[in-house]
């Protein structure tokens, strides 16, 4: 993986700790937030500096949970009060975008 940037890592970092408990925002999201459309660089982000951040409210574009995460990122959700849909996918379910989608 191709090593990014301090200042984008901080950057992510930044806006991922500034969405509200029970919002969620989708890689393409904080891309864009940042003035990217670099929605993979985000994942490596998190994938690599997310663990101390708030990584379950960074989904996937259909508003699913980060890949492999989808048990753990659950109870995060729940606790928080995040919106999700039951789907009869691998995860099981999906966030419901339309209610929980973070637009600062």
């Amino acid at each position: 993986m191709p090593q990014q940037p301090v200042g984008f890592v901080e950057a992510v970092l930044a806006v991922v700790a500034d969405i509200p408990p029970g919002q969620v925002a989708t890689y393409g999201d904080v891309a864009a937030l940042l003035g990217s459309r670099g929605a993979r660089a985000v994942g490596g982000v998190m994938a690599r500096y997310g663990s101390d951040a708030a990584w379950w409210r960074v989904v996937r574009a259909g508003g699913h949970p980060p890949s492999g995460h989808a048990a753990s990122a659950r109870d995060h959700y729940e606790r928080e009060g995040t919106p999700i849909v039951a789907t009869a996918d691998d995860d099981g379910y999906r966030i419901d975008l339309s209610a929980a989608r973070w637009r600062p």
